[in-house]
């Protein structure tokens, strides 16, 4: 194959390229100081996607790595078990949302690219199934998905925002559930990458009130993404005449979510300040205007409507893993009454019922579960499967909830649980696994940090896997904007475990797992922490004989991809092959671009001396070395990412390929996807190229 790129003929091969048949990639410095220190960035010119000479370069990029991957020997194999893995899998339903007389669900047929929005009138009715939104029926080039829905208050109607080509960038349809006819109404720029977006009806189902960007010359260029105000709109009415309602006074970061009561009386909205876990609270109940319940400054993280006139509030005060307070609706902050003091586990979330609140706490990772009266008076655990996950809880109309629950080699599924009787009982909606799982097992252990920190570890692993050092491996984590990483089912993990690879997956400081202390220590400043915990986790794989460094493979994606860069850049002899999706690399630059300036507030920013230090401390871009051998690198992004500019990925591309590395370091751009894939054929190719690269540089095919 002959690839064309400035005028210069290279020839590509079925094995990486020498580093002189790569596509011409010139330095170009750029000096920039920051507090006295003069930081050169050679590959500033790649930050400019609308320029032709890069986008040539990215497109000659992907042609390589496209022939590489294309040529190793499991790919074709992989992918076709994908598919065939696919043809297999039951339909099956989740994201269910109860109405009066109508249940919402998102159903996944494996003959479709995107999953579908149905309405059927109960969970024992599927019979009574309808469609209201097929994405793929809208959009045929199968880039269009749903970002959110709403079904009203009475359960007429839907609201969904749809995005194309993974952009995120989402305007709101509405459509009959009766009958899943669209009405005429459609309210622009809704959802956003950088804010995200949100919605919530009012008590008659006559309109609700949504998150608004700015539209046309309401704001310079630069400020689109910012600014998000709560409008509401009226159905049959054109969306110029929707009315403001609050937002002027939010940050220019604001990230909104809005959610009403169970009669659609009241609302609230939450205004997170960009990405960092500072949060407002704001309420507007009958007679009274929405006023603010309480400032970043109280750290109330949640607030959930109850269903006698009153609200319950997740506190961070004083309270690091959580306290549940309640108040009456008319009562203000300093009213509200603790009705769950903090315990020695982190409380998650909590759902309310007309019986009490079901309370989803999280021990380092797994969940535990209790429910528990309103007023605190007496509590009671729900028995779950053990290392498992609590995903969501539903009300259902009868007063009963459903929970959503799964595990490493548990699939995902669905239990209704009678507050009465404290029974958890599962449900026809389960997934699963297209392979058998019985010959594995979870095993949970800690790993040191450099400090001391015990860091827990979840591997899973063949039942009598002999430790002698020599499996390949593949280990991932996040550490980040108090995220936690949960037991999860992945039927994609059964590739590598079933070609005799270990996994394992870290939880890190940076995340949720242990409340906001855990949090805490690995945000700003901080940050390398969540670095020292990764590294930490890697030694045990190899100290504890499951691999060894010349076997060992990482993956993560955006927080996750920029530690896989932090990682290769401080342990370039820790790791033999990386991959990462979407990650950040150039940590003194991301704070430019729309959706970096969120998370300031969670990385922190170059304009305060000592964040600037700590960012340029680790920042991957600037710690590569010309004179390094480091690890095989798979680099994956998309032109349409909203969330991480893809601008990080060439950077750090061009720095690695200008090394003394003998190994591939490819980068893989997609011109149809954002922070993800946007169909699942492109999912599926992905995993594939992901997979198939780890076998071949790890030796394991």
């Amino acid at each position: 194959m002959l690839l064309r790129y400035s005028g210069i003929v290279f020839l590509l091969t079925s094995v990486m390229p020498a580093q002189t048949q790569l596509p011409p990639t010139p330095k170009k410095p750029v000096v920039d100081v920051y507090h006295g220190v003069s930081v050169t960035d050679n590959y500033r010119w790649l930050e400019n996607a609308k320029n032709p000479e890069v986008k040539a370069w990215a497109a000659a990029e992907t042609a390589i790595a496209r022939k590489f991957l294309d040529s190793l020997p499991s790919r074709a194999a992989i992918l076709d078990e994908l598919h065939a893995w696919d043809k297999k899998r039951e339909i099956t339903y989740g994201g269910f949302e109860s109405r009066p007389g109508v249940i919402i669900a998102i159903k996944s047929d494996p003959a479709k690219q995107h999953p579908v929005l149905v309405a059927f009138r109960s969970l024992d009715d599927l019979a009574s199934e309808r469609v209201l939104v097929d994405p793929d029926q809208i959009d045929p080039s199968h880039t269009t998905n749903f970002d959110f829905f709403v079904p009203s208050t009475d359960g007429r109607y839907l609201a969904v925002s749809l995005s194309a080509g993974g952009s995120e960038s989402g305007d709101v349809h509405i459509y009959e559930t009766a009958t899943g006819k669209a009405l005429k109404d459609l309210i622009p720029r809704v959802n956003g990458g950088t804010a995200g977006g949100s919605l919530a009806w009012n008590a008659d189902s006559s309109g609700f009130f949504y998150t608004r960007y700015p539209r046309g010359s309401e704001r310079p260029a630069a400020d689109m993404d910012f600014y998000q105000q709560v409008w509401f709109h009226r159905l049959g009415t054109a969306t110029d005449a929707d009315t403001y309602a609050i937002g002027k006074e939010f940050p220019r970061i604001a990230e909104v979510v809005l959610s009403s009561s169970h009669d659609g009386h009241s609302m609230a909205a939450t205004v997170e300040n960009g990405d960092g876990g500072e949060y407002e609270q704001w309420l507007l109940t009958p007679g009274q205007p929405w006023r603010k319940l309480a400032g970043y400054a109280d750290s109330i993280t949640q607030l959930a409507f109850g269903f006698d006139n009153d609200a319950f509030l997740l506190s961070k005060e004083n309270a690091p893993r959580g306290k549940i307070l309640r108040l009456h609706l008319n009562q203000s902050l300093k009213e509200a009454q603790t009705v769950d003091a903090q315990s020695d586990v982190v409380i998650e979330e909590f759902f309310p019922s007309p019986a009490g609140l079901c309370v989803a706490e999280m021990a380092g990772g797994p969940s535990r579960l209790r429910f528990m009266s309103s007023d605190g008076s007496h509590s009671r655990d729900v028995s779950l499967p053990p290392v498992s996950s609590v995903y969501g809880v539903s009300r259902l109309e009868d007063g009963e909830l459903l929970i959503a629950l799964g595990g490493y080699l548990t699939p995902f599924g669905y239990y209704r649980f009678d507050p009465n009787s404290n029974a958890l009982t599962a449900t026809r909606f389960h997934s699963t696994s297209p392979v058998a799982t019985d010959p594995y097992e979870v095993v949970r252990d800690f790993a040191v940090s450099e400090d001391g920190t015990k860091i827990p570890i979840n591997i899973i692993r063949k039942k009598g896997l002999v430790l002698d050092g020599s499996h390949p491996a593949l280990l991932t984590g996040y550490g980040g904007f108090d995220i936690a990483r949960r037991p999860s089912f992945s039927a994609n993990r059964f590739l590598l475990l079933e070609r005799g690879f270990v996994f394992a997956e870290a939880n890190l400081r940076g995340g949720s797992e242990y409340g906001e202390e855990w949090h805490d220590a690995g945000r700003l400043t901080r940050k390398q922490n969540v670095f020292d915990d990764f590294a930490a986790c890697a030694h045990y794989l190899i100290d504890h004989k499951y691999t060894n460094a010349s076997k060992l493979g990482i993956q993560g994606g955006s927080n996750g991809g920029l530690l896989m860069g932090a990682e290769l850049t401080q342990h370039p002899n820790l790791y033999r092959a990386v991959v990462s999706g979407v990650g950040i690399y150039d940590m003194l630059r991301n704070e430019l671009t729309p959706n970096g300036a969120f998370n300031i507030t969670e990385y922190g920013t170059v304009k305060e001396a000592d964040q600037f230090r700590a960012l340029y401390a680790y920042s991957p871009y600037h710690h590569v070395q010309p004179d390094k051998t480091y690890p095989a690198v798979l680099f994956l992004t998309g032109d349409n990412d909203p969330r991480v500019d893809p601008m990080n990925s060439r950077k750090m591309t061009a720095a690695l390929q200008a090394t003394a590395t003998k190994h591939p370091v490819l980068l893989h751009t997609s011109g149809t996807s954002g922070h993800g894939a946007s169909s699942k054929d492109e999912s599926f190719a992905d995993t594939a190229d992901a997979d198939a690269f780890l076998i071949h540089e790890l030796g394991a095919e």
